[in-house]
């Protein structure tokens, strides 16, 4: 191998280690470098969650965390983080509503194809 083949290798990897780079960044800047978060492993409920995330510009983002029965205001910035209120109280959990089955045993609006599918095999055939 001469030196021309070394150099053209070399460029090739400094090629591919900055893309590879610049994707890493871009992940993180994009926000989906956070979603690795460790779950609690032994509680079935978790005591921190992620209520909203509002982005205000390309560096600052507010965002709205809930702990236990209390919900905390965050403004995220690049360079400093900043608590804007704390101890809200949470308001109750709304209750889902089940959706009601249309005439012919399907649910009613896009509901899960499983769903749909098992109800109409329950149906004893007429």
């Amino acid at each position: 191998m001469d030196l021309g083949e070394y150099l053209r290798f070399f460029l090739a990897l400094g090629f591919v280690l900055v893309l590879i780079a610049g994707l890493a960044a871009l992940v993180r800047r994009s926000g989906f470098g956070n979603r690795l978060a460790i779950a609690p492993s032994g509680s079935s409920e978790r005591r921190l969650a992620l209520v909203e995330v509002r982005p205000l510009d390309a560096k600052r983002k507010l965002v709205l965390l809930r702990r236990d029965d209390r919900e905390h205001l965050v403004l995220l910035g690049v360079g400093s983080d900043l608590l804007i209120e704390s101890d809200i109280p949470a308001p109750p959990a709304k209750p889902t509503a089940e959706p009601r089955p249309a005439p012919g045993g399907t649910t009613a609006g896009h509901g899960n194809i499983v769903e749909r599918v098992m109800g109409k095999l329950r149906r004893p055939p007429s």
